[in-house]
């Protein structure tokens, strides 16, 4: 899926921290670098890169992320890469014999967005493709991030796995409107406007005895007006079918 608006300058913003541990496919690097710049992240380390680093297939899988980004950090071990944080959270799909608390992506980007009002900084773990985090990385996380999934088939993809967590980080701190009705050059019509084409209409349909039933013509014209409002007409809209009735009865608009 495409989109990128190349006018528009590049946004980041402060946020977790995302950190590979013992990645295995430049690929997969490449993929969690461009989800990451999809959701505003831009601070990537990786632990042991199992290829080594800097890693061309990572660049060209990036789409031009890796270039956008600060430069990665590569460390020899977790708690290298995690030393100046202050909270860290272990994503994985397996049950520990660890207590520790357990967040679903969404309630964990809640959870870093509490961490990170407070001047804390955050990181998210990801393990290697082939097994995930080992013990040892996740008792040095202070939480952990389980994703539903179907669980007769949860195995995700690295960049996948990053997308999901980094994109409800995104979420957690967006003001979109979850519902907008997009009317381009033309205001929405106002229920004046509205109103206006109601009694046009009933005018028009009144002279050419559409209104066969005298005693159901309130309710034709009830359920008239409840299926022209549900449009939601734009001003544009509006003239127009005021031409639609002028072409039909040969009466302009006075």
């Amino acid at each position: 899926m495409t989109g990128t608006d190349k006018s528009i300058a590049l946004t980041t913003t402060p946020g977790p921290v995302v950190i590979l541990v013992d990645p295995q496919m430049g690929e997969n690097i490449g993929a969690a670098a461009r989800a990451m710049l999809n959701c505003g992240l831009s601070e990537l380390r990786l632990v042991n890169p199992r290829d080594g680093w800097p890693n061309e297939r990572a660049v060209s899988m990036s789409s031009g992320a890796l270039d956008r980004m600060p430069p990665v950090q590569v460390y020899k071990t977790t708690a290298e890469a995690i030393a100046d944080l202050h909270y860290v959270y272990a994503t994985t799909a397996r049950p520990r014999d660890m207590i520790k608390d357990v967040f679903t992506p969404r309630s964990a980007a809640q959870d870093m967005r509490q961490h990170h009002n407070q001047g804390e900084r955050v990181g998210i773990l990801y393990g290697a493709e082939r097994m995930g985090l080992v013990n040892d990385d996740i008792a040095l996380a202070s939480a952990v991030v389980t994703i539903p999934l179907n669980p007769g088939f949860s195995s995700l993809n690295l960049g996948q796995a990053v997308l999901l967590t980094a994109y409800e980080w995104l979420m957690s701190g967006d003001q979109t409107a979850p519902h907008q009705l997009v009317t381009g050059d033309t205001p929405p019509a106002t229920q004046g406007d509205m109103d206006a084409l109601y009694q046009r209409l009933e005018t028009a349909l009144e002279e050419h005895r559409f209104f066969r039933s005298p005693e159901m013509k309130p309710t034709v014209i009830r359920n008239l007006r409840a299926m022209l409002v549900r449009t939601r007409m734009t001003q544009q809209e509006v003239n127009t079918f005021h031409g639609m009735i002028s072409a039909l009865t040969g009466k302009r608009l006075p």
